[in-house]
């Protein structure tokens, strides 16, 4: 308890607040917390409401559950209505609407899809259903990928052959760069705790620099979060863009090695779709050839039609940071937590989620 105390003393709290007050001098600025984590902590533990009135938090492409287009899940969907197929899949993803349906749809349909804590939980079911083909789903950024791949490692030491990923795995640094390249006015970014730990601070710096813009890795309580504010509006305020590391209890310069060997070793980067950003280069991991007889999307070759969606949800606007959520149409109405009309209200790292939850302020 005295570590989470720590990060969640109200008195620091209020102190870093009056310190961001005196550094931003009433100027404007616009920063993104890029991690849906960053969200939810934001809108919970009302951190808006101790920053001064020229500080703007947008909300960023950082919930994987959320970037996951349409496309995927009716995919995910198509494959698991295949015969002696079991679909795994993390919970977050069960509700994520698809073009006729969702994950959980297809299960009340009478499709064997099992949610699972974990990528391991998927290869054991592997391992006690041998007659079956066990699908995985995989989704996530660079924190999951490396279990992901870990499995398929696991898999093929063993030489379990009734086991495949179906991989929607994204990398964040190349969603910054098309979000900087598209015009996006911001002064600084919240840069996420959990995907550093595993790619380490030097993977953004030379993003960072290109665009002159500075970035703070932050963790998840409050004080982390206001520390790396402080820390971005010193940055912008000098007009000096650079890197702080705020969260130097998790994260290191090169990161996780052993989870950065395994990913390099079983992914290669690919083009991906993004919910909201369209395709971006080389921002998503594709399986590698020598174990492509565990890539789901290559054992299953399943023609879909185009995907669609309901056009009055935003989501991709908010995911993009030109929205939020309170300004869609469907938003508390015909869409809601119990009844989600769009990926980002279901997802708990949602922005949709974090505002229906916590309020807008």
């Amino acid at each position: 308890m005295r570590f989470i105390t720590e990060y969640r003393s109200r008195a620091e709290a209020e102190r870093l607040a009056r310190e961001i007050e005196a550094a931003c001098g009433g100027r404007r600025m616009a920063f993104m917390e890029v991690c849906g984590t960053h969200t939810m902590s934001i809108a919970r533990f009302g951190l808006r409401r101790l920053l001064p009135q020229s500080i703007e938090l947008i909300s960023g492409p950082g919930c994987p559950v959320c970037v996951t287009p349409t496309s995927y899940i009716d995919r995910a969907a198509r494959i698991a209505a295949l015969p002696g197929v079991i679909a795994c899949t993390f919970g977050d993803m069960m509700r994520v609407p698809g073009s006729d349906g969702s994950l959980e749809s297809a299960r009340a349909g009478g499709c064997d899809v099992r949610p699972v804590y974990s990528t391991m939980d998927a290869l054991s079911a592997a391992r006690s259903n041998p007659k079956r083909q066990v699908v995985f789903m995989g989704v996530g950024f660079e924190t999951t990928a490396p279990t992901v791949a870990a499995s398929i490692l696991a898999a093929s030491e063993e030489g379990i052959e009734n086991y495949s990923v179906l991989s929607a795995h994204k990398l964040v640094p190349p969603a910054l760069g098309a979000l900087l390249e598209g015009g996006a006015a911001l002064d600084g970014l919240i840069l996420p705790g959990h995907v550093s730990a595993v790619i380490g601070a030097a993977a953004y710096r030379p993003l960072l620099a290109r665009h002159r813009i500075p970035g703070a890795i932050a963790g998840f309580e409050p004080t982390d979060i206001l520390s790396a504010i402080l820390a971005l509006v010193r940055m912008a305020s000098e007009q000096r863009p650079g890197l702080a590391i705020c969260y130097g209890r998790a994260v290191s310069e090169e990161g996780n090695r052993r989870a950065l060997a395994a990913m390099a070793r079983t992914f290669e980067p690919c083009a991906s779709e993004w919910r909201g950003l369209g395709e971006i280069p080389e921002s998503g991991l594709a399986i590698r050839e020598e174990f492509s007889a565990f890539d789901a999307a290559k054992r299953f070759p399943v023609e879909l039609p185009p995907a669609r969606e309901d056009p009055r949800c935003i989501c991709g606007k908010i995911l993009s940071g030109k929205a939020r959520p309170m300004s869609c149409p469907l938003f508390g109405n015909a869409c809601t937590p119990e009844r989600p009309a769009g990926a980002c209200m279901v997802s708990s790292e949602g922005s949709c989620a974090a505002e229906y939850r916590y309020g807008p302020a």
